[in-house]
């Protein structure tokens, strides 16, 4: 990952991407999402446990930074996924089950400066 300065390491970030229309217009419950949230968040970190970065962040336990994003919609969500694949960005697409419905993803650790023009278009989740 790119450094943010001569010798000083670079700023990890989690971001995780949270269907806005899910409490906005669906009507579901703001802890269901929360905990759509931290389920995509929890796979990310699991899945790309053995990453450099991922590793790094975890051993900065009291120091972990995380960005959640909103994303409009479902189409919206696949789309960003689909985007992050094709730039080689690793990151877990949150499937609720048994219904089957795309919620949230969230991405492994990394630089913010490497992955936040993939996500500039997104804003914070309110």
């Amino acid at each position: 990952m790119a450094a943010s300065g001569a010798g000083s390491p670079a700023r990890l970030v989690q971001y995780v991407v949270v269907r806005s229309d899910l409490v906005h217009k669906l009507s579901w419950p703001l802890g269901a999402v929360i905990t759509q949230a931290c389920h995509a968040a929890t796979a990310a970190i699991h899945l790309h446990y053995e990453e450099p970065d991922t590793q790094q962040y975890l051993s900065e336990l009291d120091s972990m930074h995380k960005v959640v994003l909103a994303a409009p919609d479902e189409a919206a969500l696949s789309g960003l996924s689909e985007n992050l694949t094709q730039a080689g960005v690793l990151h877990k697409l949150w499937i609720e089950q048994p219904e089957n419905i795309p919620t949230c993803l969230a991405l492994k650790p990394y630089a913010k400066e490497t992955v936040q023009p993939l996500l500039r278009k997104f804003k914070l989740f309110k």
